[in-house]
């Protein structure tokens, strides 16, 4: 969808002629009432659920979307019941406008040059499409991680648009240790000699070694120390195991380490630079109680949603501890909110997993709203 009137932005910029790639699934009742906004986190895009068909309508390879076990006819978020939309963020690097595309004031590619984003951006943004759909009310807005924070952003600033919030492994705001996390992958993107002050493009290459640092850095965050553990423990490379020691500093000799670069390449190669740096940035700067002086409980009294905010007992990047800081800021001004803290062993990644307690308490929650 395109939009060329101006968006305002949090840092003063301003936008213009801007596109919003996004999906839907199910669909929109007579009463316009029944429409789900879910955002999307970090490294996702719009594409939240089912699989793309080739020329021949077949599965294509690797499509499926990336809440897929979530969003569909019969999963916890029914959209047998529902009409889900997905939108990929601006800022982006999945189809909507994003520092890959060109500024239409001078015809360059933006790169650096892109204005910086906030989560309150991207909340208006959202709420422009939604607009141009013809929904006035959302039923719910979820998400997970960064897209729990859209989700909560989302009942500060049109209050009056959203009946429920699902926010799951999420926060209010990120701890100093996870800013610091986000900078030192920042930095090993920005000091990677193909980086060229984020106008790679201009010399066609990518700043792929900062890249693959910076995935190896988050994902060592998403996952717990049980399950890196039960999955690698401190396992040596058959080919190591079959030489003895190398003793090598250069040398990829533990299954954890043969992991982490797998996963760093992959993302090298399909994730922009620059991207990684704004949304990261936007992770940062969300703070709603902030204008409040720090008073959460002060900043959620606008709020009119009803809430459900999840948790997971090993996520140490979103804890649970940062749930219930939420919740009781929640109670502290008399909203609707239900709290499930979950037993699971898959740290951060667990919202994106299969987990029964898990799905049930969403299923359940949804089942019992009204569209």
């Amino acid at each position: 969808m395109h939009f060329e009137e101006p968006l305002r932005l949090s840092s003063g910029a301003s936008l213009r002629g801007y596109d919003l790639c996004y999906e839907t699934y199910g669909r929109l009742n007579a009463g316009r009432s029944n429409a789900v906004l879910v955002c999307h986190a970090l490294n996702a895009s719009h594409h939240v659920a089912g699989v793309y068909l080739d020329e021949q309508g077949q599965p294509m390879p690797r499509s499926e979307g990336w809440w897929d076990n979530m969003v569909g006819p019969g999963k916890p978020l029914d959209t047998d019941r529902f009409f889900v939309i997905g939108v990929n963020n601006l800022g982006s690097c999945f189809g909507s406008t994003g520092p890959m595309h060109r500024n239409p004031e001078t015809g360059e590619i933006y790169g650096a040059d892109f204005p910086v984003v906030t989560v309150e951006d991207w909340v208006h943004s959202q709420a422009r499409l939604l607009e141009r759909l013809g929904i006035e009310q959302l039923a719910a807005v979820m998400g997970g991680s960064l897209g729990g924070m859209q989700a909560l952003s989302w009942t500060l600033q049109y209050p009056e648009r959203v009946r429920h919030a699902v926010v799951v492994a999420s926060a209010p705001n990120l701890t100093a240790e996870n800013i610091a996390f986000n900078e030192v992958a920042r930095r090993a993107i920005v000091t990677d000699p193909d980086f060229h002050g984020g106008h790679f493009y201009r010399h066609g290459v990518l700043p792929k070694r900062g890249l693959r640092i910076a995935r190896m850095i988050g994902h060592i965050t998403y996952l717990s120390d049980d399950v890196m553990n039960e999955k690698f423990g401190r396992q040596l490379r058959d080919a190591v195991q079959a030489a003895a020691y190398k003793y090598s500093t250069q040398e990829v000799e533990f299954q954890i380490e043969s992991y982490l670069r797998h996963q760093g390449d992959k993302f090298a190669e399909y994730f922009d630079a620059n991207t990684y740096l704004l949304i990261t940035r936007a992770l940062d700067y969300f703070d709603p109680a902030g204008a409040c002086g720090g008073d959460l409980a002060l900043a959620l009294e606008p709020v009119k949603a009803q809430f459900l905010l999840v948790s997971f007992t090993t996520d140490w990047r979103f804890s649970p501890a940062r749930s219930r800081e939420l919740l009781k800021a929640m109670l502290d001004v008399r909203l609707d909110v239900s709290y499930a803290e979950i037993d699971a062993p898959h740290g951060h990644d667990a919202f994106l997993l299969d987990d029964a307690r898990y799905m049930s308490v969403v299923r359940t929650y949804f089942e019992r709203m009204k569209s």
